[in-house]
């Protein structure tokens, strides 16, 4: 008791209460090490670049009780000012886990995250291929590149989803494909929601091409796309640095991510009158909603006529 006396009669007890509350550098990796098993490799990774390149530099030696909204939103608006929306907002949700552990470990009393408004994100800007383009493209692409680019403009699959296909997913009895697995940066882990692990239909348009590929590699009972040493791709990058950017350069079209085979594939049928429904289960959303917010476009057609099945109801004679 006549040290603990002491200690607060010379600040000595508070100096010492303050600095067992650690900085962002110490607690992240407490942090990091709670969620370590819960956490595909790929989110592991994501989060590690975001602490490294993006929160140490800035917080990394601040304690955690130093950090006020006004820090979090100045460092958000130096962000936004050389990375997308979406990127800081991933960085954000990185920051904002280590928050939120240390806030039920009760090390801090509130979260100056939560009291900063993330940035909005910006409509994907359409950079879709025409039903034209789409066609030079599957005509001119050579060997199993023909087989995946039309894969992904006839299904709207993610490219981690394409390289990620086996054979054993695709069943050409009853025109079904099965997504049960993503890959990226090597890692081979589950699709990105508990939505994107879905069966969709293989259109009619696709079989050839997918039986065409299955002559290459069905005998593997692999991977439905693999590498000239026989093995499947550790990265959608292989792909897309080589092969897709030299396709486009011969075919003289304008440079557009492997993305844009999906997004293609939304707007193509959302804007010819395929049912929404359908569209948000082959993209793996989570309704129909999210589909419509990110890619559906009302075009007004002056020469149709709406609200025709209404027929005579309510006529001049009625009213």
């Amino acid at each position: 008791m006549p040290e603990i006396q002491y200690k607060l009669n010379t600040g000595e007890f508070f100096n010492n209460e303050k600095q067992k509350v650690p900085t962002v550098g110490e607690y992240a990796l407490v942090s990091f090490k709670l969620h370590e098993k819960e956490r595909k490799e790929t989110t592991k990774f994501d989060y590690e670049i975001s602490l490294r390149l993006h929160i140490l530099p800035t917080f990394g030696d601040k304690k955690l009780s130093h950090i006020k909204p006004s820090d979090i939103a100045l460092w958000q608006n130096k962000l936004l000012e050389k990375l997308t929306p979406r990127r800081v907002r991933n960085i954000r949700a990185t920051f904002n886990g280590i928050f939120l552990d240390a806030l039920r470990d009760e090390i801090i009393q509130k979260n100056p995250i939560s009291l900063v408004k993330a940035p909005k994100l910006n409509r994907i800007e359409s950079k879709s291929f025409s039903l034209d383009e789409i066609e030079q493209i599957i005509k001119n692409a050579e060997g199993d590149l023909k087989a995946f680019v039309a894969l992904g403009f006839f299904t709207g699959m993610r490219s981690g989803e394409m390289i990620g296909l086996k054979w054993e997913d695709v069943d050409f009895e009853n025109r079904e494909i099965s997504i049960k697995r993503t890959i990226k940066m090597g890692s081979i882990t589950s699709p990105k929601t508990k939505n994107s692990i879905r069966t969709i239909d293989m259109i009619d348009q696709l079989v050839p091409y997918m039986k065409e590929q299955y002559k290459r590699t069905g005998d593997k009972k692999s991977y439905v796309f693999l590498n000239s040493n026989g093995e499947h791709y550790y990265d959608i990058k292989r792909i897309r640095n080589t092969r897709w950017k030299n396709l486009l350069k011969k075919l003289n079209m304008e440079y557009r991510t492997i993305y844009q085979m999906r997004h293609s594939f939304a707007t193509v049928m959302i804007e010819n009158g395929e049912d929404i429904l359908w569209v948000s289960h082959m993209l793996g959303h989570a309704d129909s909603s999210m589909t419509l917010q990110m890619y559906a476009k009302y075009k007004k057609n002056k020469n149709k006529k709406r609200a025709t099945f209404l027929g005579n109801f309510l006529t001049n004679d009625t009213l």
